[in-house]
């Protein structure tokens, strides 16, 4: 079978993966924590953006499945 990336470019993959879902969870908990409501909206605007670049990410790596 035919690899399309190999383990340093699926290693960077996996690490950019880890760190969108990281940083949706912190802006989610930081909203959770804002009494500000700009700042509190601010907060989830972040978390939205963490997740679909996590789900972006995972839908292009599904795509070679």
């Amino acid at each position: 079978m035919h690899q399309i990336f190999d383990e340093s470019n699926l290693k960077v993959l996996e690490n950019q993966l880890l760190y969108e879902s990281m940083m949706n969870k912190k802006y989610n908990q930081y909203a959770n924590l804002c009494e500000d409501i700009q700042l509190k909206n601010l907060c989830h605007k972040a978390a939205k953006i963490h997740k679909k670049n996590f789900k972006m990410l995972l839908d292009y790596l599904n795509s070679y499945k």
